[in-house]
C-alpha cells in the first residue's frame, strides 16, 4: 500500500492514415443491349413498395440507435470512470490516506453526539480465504477477492474497538451492481451467520476483540467502485456478545439492545462510513472534494 513511482507512459503515436483507394469504373455488361419497353407502374404497386422501403429503414434505424444506447457493443462503456484504476488502489496509495490516523465523526454518535476514533493496528494486506468467515467468503464469491485491508480503531475513550476492512474484487460494474441487489434482496448483510471477523491486534486496546466479542457490524457493496467495505465493532474490556446486532437494527430509534445502549451500532456504521467516504475520494482524485457531514 505504498506509492508507485515513475512517469506516466507516453499515449500511443496515432496509426498513419492510409491513401484512399478509388475502384476503377464499373464497365456496362453489355454495350449494344436493345432498349426494352417500360412496364406501366401500377399505383397500388408503387405505394405498397414504397411502404416496405421506408418500414425496412425504420427497422434497420432502430437497431442501430438501440446498439447505440444499450452500449452492447462495448461493455467498458458502461463502466464508471476510473472503475479499473480505483482495484489498484490497495497497492499503490499510502495506509495513511486508506485508513487514516484519526476518523472525525461529526454527530455519529447516539443522539447524535460526537465521535473521535483513533486508530491502534494496520493488519498486512492478505487474501481473504483466512481473513473472512467461511460462509461471508462464500457470499463475495462471484465477485473475487483480489486483495483485503484491514485495520482497527478504538474510541476516544477507548471502550469501544471497531475492524474495518476493505475487499478489493475482481468484478466489473454490472457484476458489483448483481452482488448489491442480491445483498438488499436476500438481507445478506443483517445475516448473524455472514459477520465480519475482527483484527485482534496485540499490545493494543483491541488484543481480546475475537470472534465472541463481536457486537455489531455492517457490510456495504459499493457499485462506483469495485470494493466491498465492512466494519464490525465490540467492547475493549474484551466481554462476549451473545446476541450481536446488525448497525442498522442497533441504531434505529426505541433499540434495547446491548449493542444499541452501548453504541456500538454507531461506531461500525461511523468508522465504516469514514473510510468509505477516504476511499471515495481518493479513486475520485485530487479534483474530488468531500462532501458536508
Amino acid at each position: 500500500m505504498t506509492p508507485r513511482s515513475g512517469a506516466p507512459r507516453p499515449p500511443a503515436a496515432f496509426a498513419a492514415q492510409r491513401q484512399p483507394h478509388w475502384p476503377a469504373p464499373e464497365r456496362p455488361v453489355e454495350t449494344t443491349t436493345r432498349l426494352r419497353p417500360v412496364r406501366t407502374r401500377r399505383p397500388a404497386r408503387v405505394v405498397g413498395a414504397a411502404a416496405c422501403l421506408v418500414l425496412g429503414i425504420g427497422l434497420i434505424g432502430g437497431a442501430v440507435t438501440g446498439s447505440w444506447l444499450t452500449g452492447a457493443p462495448d461493455a467498458e462503456a458502461t463502466a464508471p470512470s476510473g472503475y479499473a484504476e480505483a482495484r489498484g488502489l490497495w497497492h499503490n496509495t499510502s495506509v495513511d490516506t486508506l485508513f487514516p490516523r484519526t476518523l472525525t465523526g461529526d454527530g455519529a454518535g447516539p443522539g447524535g453526539a460526537d465521535r473521535v476514533w483513533t486508530r491502534v493496528a494496520v493488519a498486512p494486506d492478505s487474501g481473504c480465504t483466512k481473513a473472512l468467515d467461511p460462509l461471508l467468503l462464500k457470499a463475495l464469491e462471484p465477485v473475487g477477492c483480489v486483495r483485503l485491508l484491514r485495520a482497527t480503531y478504538t474510541d476516544a475513550t477507548s471502550s469501544s474497538v471497531t475492524t474495518v476492512g476493505m475487499v478489493f474484487t475482481e468484478a466489473d460494474a454490472p457484476a458489483m451492481e448483481a452482488l448489491r441487489t442480491r445483498f438488499t434482496r436476500e438481507g445478506l448483510a443483517e445475516r448473524a451467520d455472514l459477520i465480519p471477523r475482527t483484527y485482534p491486534a496485540k499490545g493494543s486496546v483491541a488484543a481480546g476483540f475475537g470472534d465472541r466479542q463481536r457486537a455489531s457490524w455492517t457490510v456495504s457493496v459499493l457499485t462506483d467502485v469495485p470494493v466491498v467495505v465492512y466494519a464490525v465493532s465490540g467492547f475493549a474490556d474484551g466481554r462476549t456478545v451473545p446476541d450481536p446486532q446488525p448497525a442498522g437494527e442497533a441504531t434505529a430509534e426505541g433499540a434495547t439492545t446491548a449493542p444499541a445502549q452501548s453504541g456500538l451500532g454507531h461506531e461500525a456504521k461511523g468508522v465504516a462510513d469514514r473510510v468509505e467516504r477516504a476511499l471515495r475520494k481518493t479513486a475520485a482524485g485530487p479534483a474530488a472534494t468531500e462532501k458536508p457531514r
